[in-house]
């Protein structure tokens, strides 16, 4: 889910910037810093983001750069003055002011200091500027929709780049699973062999038939084909969930339970190998399912 797009525009001689940033994440989480000019205007900016984006951590930036600008600044001198007089008091406090009160502070300095702090103060100075006309809305909507439109742009290049890489993992897990038959045979015919061998080491007659139906029986417990075949169905099943439901949306969470139950079957067929080779094999499963998990978190 992570993704990126961005787009500007002149509007009104101000230069107009939306950036939207996203990150993996379970569920939608969206933080917007939105230009003040621009605010009430939040919740439309947040409703056509969610319509376009099911997860993700999102960033969502509206600024503006006046170009030429028309505006003067205003000081408020009753809350200048309210901050001059407390920052005075604490400073005469704390013994940072002369015995002329919160009107002196000790040097020319402190003065110039103070009156800088006083006016970087919020609200102190603001902009009046002219008020936001309908035109100028329009403009910057379709900034944040353009800008929407190439963050698609740049997940859907994305996720035809995981298309291939599930394609080539999925493969990958199937020719390994083809590859255990061989290995599986040989098993099974060893492990009959090894008990026979064992019992005939010792003292005492055993009953060949009883022999018979306990090896079927152990055998059969040690039986990878129905493993196997859920393995193969899981496969195909991950393989259309992709070509079915790619431009539906909500398809990675879908995608990351088929991949669970791709390594439950993997895990058993390990559990139940008893063959070093086949248990190389499931090894290598592992790897590849593994990268299909990491890259899972990247599906909507």
């Amino acid at each position: 889910m992570t993704g990126y797009g961005k787009a500007t525009a002149v509007i009104n001689n101000k230069k107009v910037t939306a950036e939207i940033r996203s990150l993996n994440s379970k569920q939608l989480d969206l933080s917007m810093r939105v230009a003040v000019a621009y605010r009430e205007e939040e919740m439309e900016f947040r409703s056509m983001i969610q319509k376009s984006l099911q997860r993700g951590k999102v960033d969502f930036t509206l600024s503006v750069e006046d170009l030429a600008p028309t505006s003067t600044p205003q000081i408020n001198f009753d809350l200048a003055k309210d901050y001059y007089s407390k920052i005075s008091q604490l400073g005469n406090e704390l013994g940072l002011l002369d015995n002329a009160g919160v009107s002196a502070p000790v040097g020319s300095d402190n003065r110039v200091l103070l009156l800088q702090t006083v006016l970087r103060m919020p609200e102190v100075i603001s902009q009046q500027s002219e008020e936001i006309g309908e035109e100028e809305l329009t403009g910057v909507t379709h900034v944040v929709a353009d800008a929407i439109a190439a963050f698609v742009a740049f997940r859907t290049q994305e996720g035809l780049s995981l298309y291939r890489v599930f394609t080539e993992k999925l493969s990958n897990i199937r020719s390994l699973l083809e590859s255990i038959e061989p290995y599986e045979k040989e098993r099974t015919e060893k492990i009959r062999q090894n008990i026979i061998d064992k019992l005939t080491q010792l003292p005492v007659d055993y009953d060949r038939n009883r022999l018979e139906q306990e090896m079927i029986y152990y055998i059969e417990k040690l039986d990878i084909n129905e493993e196997k075949h859920r393995l193969d169905n899981h496969l195909k099943y991950f393989v259309e969930t992709m070509d079915a439901e790619m431009d539906a949306g909500g398809t990675g969470k879908k995608l990351g339970f088929i991949a669970q139950e791709m390594g439950r079957e993997i895990n058993t067929l390990g559990s139940k190998s008893n063959q070093a080779e086949m248990q190389r094999i499931v090894v290598k499963m592992k790897d590849e399912l593994e990268q299909i998990k990491e890259q899972v978190l990247n599906v909507l």
